[in-house]
């Protein structure tokens, strides 16, 4: 019986202040995603959209007025993450921004633990107190390791919904003066584009997995700024001197090979910013590969 992917999009635009990240999900759909997926023996299921209500119905843009439609959005795809894990599937996740990972990596976490692979440009490591920006996309692991605004670190369940010693960061490359502090003494692993040229990506990965290898699950969480803005330039906040499209396809080809993969998440890809849809292209080549496309 072949294995089930489910499909849920995440129209999130309130954590951040860039307007188009919410159209994210119907973008990378209309890249092919589905057909690919089936093409490689999978059934899928096509849960449609979350409900989030947009910037536009807001008062402000202020951290308060965003932060309650966030909490009730990430309920909500705890809710769905946890049930399809009950369910035998994988969920798959498309964003909007990275705030959604609050709800996602926590209810895929609902009922055991998992390993996080976070692969992206920035920490997402600031709490209130330190952000100058208050964006709430930049706050989500630190978050999901429970530190910041109770109503966020309490969603589906109380308290961390991770520990550091399960979480790899992979593509770092632009950290606040305060978020360098916390992320530092955070227990963490963090492979920044610096460690990735050094040692090469197969050298990061195995090490990544080696730190991983007590678990038998492992959550993709990918921010499409992770790679280079010549490769995917429809984002938020680009970011020069990302992963090339080779790297990001070894991170993919390699947890595909290592059995563990659980679920999945796509985030901040912004199709408002893009060019003919290439970043929303190449996120589907890349969940591919994840998925057990091949070169040979």
């Amino acid at each position: 019986m072949p294995k089930t992917i489910s499909i849920i999009g995440i129209p999130m635009d309130l954590g951040q202040k860039q307007r188009g990240v919410d159209m994210a999900p119907v973008a990378i759909r209309y890249a092919g995603l589905t057909g690919k997926l089936q093409q490689l023996g999978y059934h899928t299921i096509d849960r449609g959209n979350i409900d989030v209500p947009g910037h536009y119905t807001l008062s402000s843009t202020k951290y308060e007025d965003r932060l309650i439609p966030i909490k009730e959005a990430c309920e909500k795809a705890y809710q769905m993450g946890a049930e399809a894990i009950r369910n035998g599937e994988i969920p798959l996740f498309l964003g909007g921004d990275h705030s959604a990972a609050i709800g996602t990596i926590g209810g895929v976490t609902d009922a055991s633990p998992c390993g996080l692979i976070w692969v992206d440009a920035h920490g997402d490591f600031n709490t209130p107190a330190t952000s100058t920006s208050q964006n709430i996309h930049g706050m989500a692991l630190a978050v999901l390791l429970g530190q910041g605004s109770d109503q966020l670190v309490n969603i589906g369940r109380q308290g961390p919904k991770l520990t550091p010693e399960n979480v790899i960061m992979i593509g770092v490359r632009e950290l606040d003066l305060q978020e360098k502090k916390l992320l530092a003494s955070s227990g963490c692993t963090v492979f920044t584009m610096r460690d990735v040229d050094e040692l090469g990506m197969h050298n990061v990965l195995r090490q990544a997995l080696e730190k991983l290898e007590h678990l038998d699950n492992i959550h993709l969480s990918l921010d499409m700024d992770a790679m280079d803005p010549i490769e995917a330039p429809g984002v938020g906040t680009p970011s020069p001197g990302g992963l090339t499209y080779r790297e990001a396809q070894l991170i993919m080809e390699t947890l595909c090979d290592s059995g563990k993969l659980h679920s999945v998440d796509v985030m901040e890809a912004n199709p408002i910013l893009d060019n003919r849809n290439k970043t929303a292209q190449v996120a589907v080549s890349l969940l591919a590969s994840l998925f057990g496309k091949s070169i040979i």
